[in-house]
C-alpha cells in the first residue's frame, strides 16, 4: 500500500477524513479539497452463516482464529471497557493512524488501554489453566 501523498508524492502523515487518501501537509490538503471527494465504496458483504467458511487471505502463526474473534462480541467485560469514551477515542485514532505500531506502544502506557487489551487477550488467548 502506497503511503505517499497523492498530491506531491512525499511521505504522507495524514488522511482525508472523507475519502481516506493520504496527504502530507495543509497545502496538499487544500489542493485535494479543491475537487470534492467521496467516501470509499463499502465492499463488505453479509458475513456467512458458518464462520468456518471465513478464512484469512494471509494467515501467520500469530493469526487469531475467527471463531475466537467472534467470542469478543459476547464479553460483558469487554463491553464495559468499550463504554469508556477515552478508550473508544484511542481506538479510533489507532485505526486511522498510518503508524499504528508506534501508537500502540504509547497507548500501552495508559492503564485504561492496557485493561482493554488484557480483556481481549483473556478471550482470544486464555491461559492454559483457565480453559
Amino acid at each position: 500500500m502506497n503511503n505517499n501523498c497523492t498530491v506531491c508524492d512525499l511521505a504522507a502523515k495524514y488522511k482525508c477524513p472523507t475519502c481516506r487518501i493520504p496527504y502530507c501537509s495543509v497545502q496538499c490538503c487544500k489542493k485535494h479539497k479543491e475537487t470534492p471527494c467521496q467516501p470509499p465504496p463499502l465492499t463488505e458483504t453479509a458475513p456467512p452463516e458458518d464462520t468456518r467458511e471465513q478464512t484469512y487471505e494471509y494467515p501467520t502463526e500469530d493469526t487469531v482464529p475467527i471463531e475466537k474473534l467472534k467470542l469478543l462480541e459476547n464479553s460483558a467485560d469487554l463491553k464495559k471497557c468499550l463504554s469508556n469514551p477515552h478508550v473508544r477515542t484511542l481506538l479510533e485514532k489507532l485505526d486511522k493512524s498510518p503508524y499504528p505500531d508506534e501508537l500502540i506502544q504509547e497507548y500501552m502506557q495508559e492503564p485504561i488501554f492496557t485493561e482493554f487489551v488484557d480483556e481481549c487477550l483473556k478471550i482470544v488467548q486464555p491461559k492454559e489453566d483457565e480453559t
